[in-house]
């Protein structure tokens, strides 16, 4: 066992999935949903923008919920996906994609907007004339990608497909959590985790700032700082193995 104890916030699903993953590597971890994603029920809207991918010279699927949603909207009205490109931030939801055989491209190194950005063969897609993008993601998302994708000449649409709640728990559940299970690290995969974490943790914030907090990018690193977090660590991507990386290019607390 190493000498690590995290508080895992992802949605319930997620979370048993990275929990399996670090147990595999001796790390402990408990989970402390701090997302909870509820679909946005499909409206006429959805339906026509869904019915006519064919106008559309690129699709970008933000995250593994947007990809699930995604795949099921798709298939109720697409008995053969139209022949497009489909770009994902990262290679879980690229693997949702690709699963239901849709033609998928995401950047090899990192996990975010500004690497998808990069990738070749999504700026030679919306180098034809007039462009028009899709991007299928949760409600409210950042802005970055649509504004350097209209820089590039493209036009851009969204459709958001569901939203992120923070679950109800009792005062000082994170507090007690952390106190109770001895946990020495914390770990986000949004901005909108961090928030929430932000949120719940309340008044004892700043005692809970001081412990070494995990972040997916520079952006979530960013707002975590500007809170008052102490130690931040930017894994430089959501997934299991860049949170690995990170934990151990990081010195192991002493227990």
């Amino acid at each position: 066992m190493t000498g690590w104890r995290l508080l895992l916030t992802r949605p319930a699903d997620e979370s048993a999935a990275l929990s399996e993953v670090l147990a595999e590597a001796g790390i402990f971890s408990s989970s402390l949903p701090l997302l909870e994603i509820e679909a946005i029920p499909a409206s006429d809207t959805m339906r026509e923008v869904i019915q006519h991918l064919d106008r559309y010279c690129a699709v970008i699927v933000v995250s593994k919920p947007a990809a699930r949603i995604a795949v099921d909207l798709v298939g109720q009205y697409w008995p053969q996906p139209p022949h497009l490109k489909w770009f994902s931030v990262g290679a879980a939801t690229a693997q949702i994609l690709d699963d239901h055989g849709l033609n998928v491209s995401f950047p090899a190194e990192g996990d975010d907007s500004e690497a998808l950005l990069e990738l070749a063969s999504l700026r030679e897609a919306v180098a034809r004339p007039d462009p028009r993008v899709l991007i299928i993601r949760g409600e409210g998302g950042r802005e970055l990608l649509a504004e350097r994708l209209r820089e590039l000449g493209a036009s851009v649409d969204y459709l958001e497909v569901y939203r992120r709640d923070l679950p109800q728990y009792p005062p000082a559940t994170l507090p007690e959590r952390i106190k109770a299970e001895r946990l020495n690290g914390l770990v986000v995969s949004s901005g909108q985790g961090f928030e929430h974490l932000h949120q719940l943790a309340g008044a004892a914030w700043p005692q809970l700032a001081r412990l070494p907090l995990f972040v997916p990018s520079p952006r979530v690193a960013e707002l975590a700082r500007a809170a008052g977090a102490q130690t931040v660590v930017d894994c430089r991507g959501a997934s299991a193995a860049a949170l690995l990386t990170a934990l151990r290019e990081h010195p192991e607390p002493v227990l």
